[in-house]
């Protein structure tokens, strides 16, 4: 295994980018929810729904599921019982449960090798704890044996869609902001993302939604289910603090073109129609935090009266895969769902680092 520095070559110039979410995976890394007072009083609904999700998963692929402790672990395998036979347990010091911010990004070349990128993490600009997981990717590349370039730019993943093709998305109001690369443009994070993870036409939305501690990270809010097809969250109470946010998104996408330059195919996902209020005032539900895996997309559900017409919108942009909704009323009340709580690992063999040395054939 290679650490690789800003000062060796980038992922690019080795031929990595990252895949698409649809594309076939290895593996699912997860992380078992752990702290009461994180989740607010709601500890036990929450390992409740996440069994279900962890299970779900479990059916179509492996999950690696991180635990910070013996108890952990234990109530983990207490909860799934049988289905923790495609489950690989490791016992890991955590401060929180979201590993698709704070986890690696997963990069893959042209002869299919999988590596990773190792990006700082600060808990969303400082709001939480997050040392300990700071050092998850380090965890992950040790454990794979994986070649990873350790990146000193905060990221997270949930900022980030991408369609494998060179394309992707993100919000001004997340990477923009001072709390994680103080003095970072536009075409800063363009050439940022270029370098590290392919992405050769990087696409802006302004904000997020209401009271989203990550800042409008994208993966609340607006999706790709296909390199031509974006779907987007609206609401339809003019009232609501999230209605023009929403429109001006969507209208913003209707003006975007693809990695062809053609018009993406734009589809309107509904917000959920109750207000649901926390802890800390208003949640964010959404359905457009759902995951992608192989053969199934998991989508999130609220107990609210727009759930079923969010699984009747994704069904015919997934036919070939079963679109499941599973609860996730408890879970919400930590501010984020399943797209949050998950990190894929893409198919292919494990790319040590040993042959570092761009190629002309691999650039």
């Amino acid at each position: 295994m290679k650490h690789l520095t800003p000062a060796d070559p980038a992922p690019r110039d080795l031929g990595f980018a990252m895949p698409a979410e649809w594309e076939p995976h290895v593996a699912t890394w997860m992380s078992w929810p752990a702290d009461d007072e994180l989740w607010f009083g709601h500890l036990e609904g929450v390992r409740r729904e996440y069994a279900e999700l962890v299970r779900t998963i479990a059916r179509f692929e492996p999950v690696e599921l991180l635990c910070r402790s013996a108890e952990c672990e234990a109530d983990a395998r207490k909860r799934l019982g049988a289905d923790a036979a495609n489950v690989t347990f490791h016992q890991v010091p955590l401060d929180d449960s979201w590993v698709r911010d704070n986890g690696p990004i997963f990069v893959r070349n042209a002869d299919g090798e999988v590596a990773l990128v190792n990006w700082e993490f600060n808990s969303w600009g400082g709001k939480f704890e997050w040392e300990n997981d700071n050092r998850i990717p380090e965890y992950v590349a040790e454990h794979l044996g994986m070649g990873h370039w350790d990146r000193p730019e905060v990221l997270e993943g949930g900022g980030l869609e991408v369609t494998g093709d060179g394309v992707g998305l993100t919000t001004r109001s997340c990477f923009l902001t001072e709390t994680r690369n103080p003095g970072l443009s536009e075409e800063g994070y363009a050439a940022l993302l270029s370098d590290t993870l392919g992405v050769r036409h990087l696409l802006w939305l302004d904000g997020g939604l209401e009271n989203d501690h990550t800042d409008g990270h994208i993966d609340t809010i607006t999706r790709f289910t296909d390199p031509r097809t974006i779907v987007t969250s609206v609401a339809e109470d003019p009232s609501d603090a999230n209605f023009a946010v929403m429109q001006g998104n969507l209208e913003a996408l209707r003006e975007m073109t693809d990695a062809h330059g053609q018009p993406f195919r734009i589809v309107e996902l509904p917000l959920p129609a109750h207000r649901l209020e926390g802890a800390e005032g208003r949640l964010p539900p959404t359905y457009a935090n759902f995951y992608i895996g192989n053969g199934f997309v998991a989508v999130p559900q609220y107990g609210d009266p727009n759930d079923e017409r969010a699984l009747e919108t994704l069904r015919p942009l997934f036919p070939d895969r079963e679109v499941v909704g599973l609860p996730s009323r408890q879970i919400i009340e930590g501010g984020g769902s399943f797209h949050c709580l998950t990190q894929q690992q893409p198919a292919g063999p494990v790319w040590t680092g040993a042959d570092a040395t761009p190629s002309a054939a691999k650039v």
